[in-house]
């Protein structure tokens, strides 16, 4: 339908005023139907669907505010014009409260006034026949994108559950050191990860991730963070390769990896090695921040160490370090996520704070989410990751 075109129903039982309307619409433009009474004027109607109505009200028979009730039960967007003598307003009146959209006083003097009429019509119809289209491409783009969200979420479950396997226990004992761990993430999947695992008879590996960003494509980066790890304890096992015996040798391994794949993603890692005899831990860091902490015999302090994060630059080079941990102490790690939740406000306070939660004892997996006043369903920024490491003699 053109914007000055339709199919128009003209139904009128006087023949000169319906001979005059039909020919000055055709000459518009329009393709009339014309009918002489009501009944044939419905038959017309369910045959040809016309896009507008023009109805007299005062027929024999069957008048117009009966055509109209028929017409407005089954088609009620059908614009329905009706026209009436000026002595019978009160059916234009009844025939408005039924559904006609507009009204003529007969005699129409200037047949200009009905093409006004008609054509303002059969835009309104348009306009509605448009919203409808719209909203009905809506409900089915609504439709499809709800089946994709679907889809979506279907997905992160079941990558979820992969990551899940890929973790170890949350709770753990190792040749006497006790392994806890709380991941929280801010999305379904987590960007965040840790692992440990004895390599010797008398060595134990241990390592916490921050891969950038979070969701779907940084928990992809643990997955080769735990395949680079099994690959190397392989390779250890078999004795073709003892990268794995020093922890910067591992981390330089990581960024080659991460460079080479050109995923655009980078990690902070740190990557500690305990010798259970000498109570001697060697470590590397990639970017790690905050560092961990050491409580024992000594004190309380942070460890030291530095180096740019994992997968950025081919040439960056990595450290190993060594601190001796003692018969008994407790080891401390957790991302920097956890920095953008605590309350303080400098970088200083919070690095303060965390040091006090560990000579406390109250940075714990089980206090974690109290200490940070969590609440059920609350949105984080970032992954958050509490490992601690504890041996008591």
């Amino acid at each position: 339908m053109d914007e000055l075109s339709g199919r128009i129903l003209v139904i009128d039982d006087e023949a000169i005023v319906r001979d005059s309307i039909v020919a000055y619409l055709e000459d518009s433009g329009f393709d009339v139907l014309e009918a002489e009474n009501g009944l044939e004027g419905i038959a017309c109607f369910n045959s040809q669907q016309p896009d507008l109505v023009l109805c007299d009200l005062r027929m024999p028979s069957m008048d117009g505010l009966a055509v109209l009730k028929e017409i407005n039960a089954s088609n009620p967007s059908t614009p329905f014009i009706v026209v009436s003598g000026a002595g019978v307003m009160a059916d234009v009146v009844e025939a408005l409260r039924l559904g006609a959209s507009d009204y003529l006083i007969k005699p129409i003097i200037d047949l200009e006034v009905l093409e006004h009429s008609v054509v303002r019509n059969l835009k309104q119809l348009r306009l509605l026949e448009e919203n409808q289209a719209y909203r009905h491409k809506l409900e089915e783009n609504n439709a499809v994108l709800e089946h994709r969200l679907e889809e979506l979420r279907l997905d992160q479950q079941a990558g979820r559950e992969v990551q899940k396997r890929m973790l170890p226990e949350d709770q753990a004992q190792i040749d006497g050191i006790e392994f806890n761990y709380h991941i929280i993430p801010s999305l379904y999947l987590s960007g965040d990860f840790v692992d440990y695992f004895p390599i010797t008879a008398n060595k134990v590996v241990f390592f916490v991730a921050d891969v950038s960003g979070h969701g779907a494509s940084s928990a992809f980066i643990t997955v080769l963070l735990k395949n680079l790890s099994n690959r190397l304890r392989r390779n250890l096992k078999r004795q073709s390769s003892d990268d794995l015996m020093t922890p910067h040798k591992v981390i330089h391994r990581i960024n080659k990896e991460l460079v080479d794949a050109k995923l655009g993603k980078h990690v902070s890692l740190f990557w500690g090695m305990i010798d259970l005899p000498s109570h001697q831990m060697s470590y590397s860091v990639a970017g790690q921040f905050p560092m961990p902490i050491l409580k024992n015999q000594h004190g309380v302090q942070y460890l030291t160490g530095c180096s740019q994060p994992a997968g950025l630059f081919a040439e960056a080079e990595y450290e190993t370090y060594s601190i001796e941990l003692g018969r008994s102490f407790d080891l401390i790690a957790v991302s920097d996520g956890i920095l953008e939740v605590m309350p303080e406000t400098s970088l200083a306070e919070k690095e303060a704070c965390l040091l006090s939660w560990v000579e406390q004892g109250v940075l714990t997996v089980e206090n974690l989410e109290n200490l940070l006043k969590f609440q059920d369903g609350k949105e984080i920024p970032d992954d958050i990751t509490l490992l601690t490491l504890s041996r008591t003699e």
